[in-house]
């Protein structure tokens, strides 16, 4: 039994920064790996950043420098801290969730959009 609800998207324009938010309602939020998605219109969902519970991280090659994801897991907060944002990060952003013995995404946010304008 888990929830994600997203929060912090908006309009920015190219050269700002955003920061993205999930809360995650449930048991053992340390128990998961956390992910953040996001899909523009017309293509597919990417994998945009990744943490353990630990710490560990993993980007995007398109977001690597500029992206920072964290987590708080004392607050089951996960955070998405976006620099220097370009057009092509528009899109709408999910948090996900994954447990380390699975394979696939279990649990998804409703996703929040982000928007950079030129």
């Amino acid at each position: 039994q888990v929830e994600l609800v997203e929060s912090g998207g908006g309009l920015v324009q190219a050269g700002g920064s955003l920061r993205l938010s999930c809360v995650f309602s449930g048991w053992t939020f340390s128990s998961y790996v956390m992910g953040w998605f996001r899909q523009a219109p017309g293509k597919e969902r990417e994998l945009v950043a990744v943490i353990t519970s630990g710490g560990s991280t993993n980007y995007a090659d398109s977001v690597k420098g500029r992206f920072t994801i964290s987590r708080d897991n004392l607050k089951n907060l996960v955070y998405l801290q976006m620099y220097n944002m370009k057009p092509e990060d528009t899109a709408v952003y999910y948090c996900a969730a994954r447990q380390y013995s699975g394979h696939e995404y279990d649990y998804w946010g409703q996703g929040t959009q982000v928007t950079v304008s030129s």
